[in-house]
């Protein structure tokens, strides 16, 4: 079977976390994505680590595991784009590309001559797509970006943590990985706009944008309201009772969506009586009536074991689950069968093989593929540039030794 985005050739210009997360969904749809790094220094991530790949001696290898989670199906090109002759090659490359994923400061190609005005001369048909902290317009424009900041100028941080804590960031990358996220999905947009008009097009995303989009609900509280939304912990602003509960062993997550949930959930815990009450009878009521329902219930788990509440309130159709630690979660029987972690080949492990976190979408027809682990650093460049370009070895020889490539 054929992958969906079979046939096209993405030319990534992108490191860190948010390119490399939109252009590693795009390979695994099936896309070739070509990896274009800097002599020498490569990707960022290769070296963030501890921890490393270990090779058969149990030494680290020069590629982190922060590295390998974002760089799947992807060919490595090494390409000094500050040379003219490496702009040259970049520029030939892009013509034979569909999509253009960059990560640059906003205006940062201009000076090499690749930006989207540049390359829309020689490829109308490529799409464009631009990541950077703040976008491409703005007072803050000429800002680098990072996630941390996006969380913080974004607002999430003052909705995440404990009431009476500091603010706190969401514990991966999440402003980096979402802006990935949008960025595939406006990619796959304007391949369809492509495919009626014949037109590319520059798309412009910004991880400060991405933050303030997925307030969500939260954000929409205080549009409508004016009032300024809190920090709950693990509480839900809009529904009661959806939190951690405690129970005699540990905490387990209650997550009641509506009335009918909560009155199972009391026939369970042997208080069929709460909800009768006005004040804890709807959603509406059990909000305003938080600080009072609480204790109560805090009081009624913690009288019995974790798995006891979740075998039981899932027997009744009450969304409820534990919280698991990192191991627990590859452990789980749904998580193993849905094949969340994958194996690849990869020469540099000591035992020749890789473990990655899966790709989650689930196609009927046209599945994901894993046909390339993270590359090397300039693994693929030879191939590329003869496969591409048509350059002989005696021509990638001279761009070797002359530190373009």
């Amino acid at each position: 079977m054929t992958a969906p985005l079979a046939g096209l050739r993405v030319f990534d210009l992108t490191r860190i976390l948010a390119g490399p997360t939109c252009t590693q969904l795009l390979g695994d749809l099936g896309a070739e994505v070509i990896k274009i790094e800097r002599p020498g220094q490569g990707d960022d991530t290769r070296k963030w680590g501890p921890p490393y790949v270990q090779d058969a001696a149990g030494n680290d290898t020069e590629t982190s595991a922060y590295y390998l989670s974002a760089n799947r199906n992807k060919r490595s090109v090494t390409l000094d784009i500050a040379t003219q002759e490496g702009q040259r090659l970049a520029r030939q490359l892009i013509q034979q590309s569909d999509i253009v994923v960059e990560n640059f400061k906003t205006g940062g190609l201009k000076k090499y001559g690749l930006s989207y005005d540049d390359v829309k001369e020689i490829a109308p048909h490529i799409i464009f797509c631009s990541i950077t902290g703040f976008g491409q317009t703005g007072p803050y424009a000429s800002r680098a970006g990072y996630d941390y900041l996006a969380q913080g100028m974004g607002g999430i941080m003052s909705l995440t943590g404990e009431p009476e804590g500091e603010p706190m960031k969401v514990g991966v990358g999440i402003a980096d990985l979402m802006c990935g996220m949008y960025a595939s999905s406006a990619i796959l947009a304007a391949l369809h706009h492509r495919e009626k008009t014949g037109e590319g097009q520059h798309i412009d995303l910004a991880l400060l944008d991405t933050q303030v989009s997925w307030l969500t609900y939260e954000g929409l509280n205080y549009l409508t309201s004016g009032d300024l939304p809190k920090r709950r912990g693990n509480e839900h602003p809009n529904i009661v009772p959806y939190k951690t509960m405690p129970a005699s062993d540990g905490y387990f997550i209650l997550a009641v969506g509506n009335d009918s949930q909560f009155a199972k959930f009391c026939a369970e815990a042997g208080s069929p009586e709460l909800a009768e009450e006005p004040r804890f009878a709807t959603n509406a009521a059990r909000v305003r009536n938080r600080d009072a329902l609480y204790p109560l219930l805090d009081a009624i788990t913690a009288k019995r074991e974790m798995q006891d509440w979740v075998d039981a309130l899932n027997a009744r159709g009450v969304p409820c689950g534990p919280v698991n630690t990192v191991d627990r979660v590859f452990a789980d029987p749904q998580v193993q069968h849905r094949k969340m972690q994958i194996q690849m080949d990869y020469p540099d492990a000591g035992n020749g093989r890789i473990d990655l976190i899966g790709n989650p979408i689930g196609f009927s027809q046209t599945p994901v593929s894993y046909r390339q682990h993270p590359p090397k650093m300039g693994e693929h460049t030879d191939a590329v540039l003869q496969e591409a370009l048509g350059l002989d070895a005696e021509a990638i020889t001279r761009l070797r030794d002359q530190g373009v490539i």
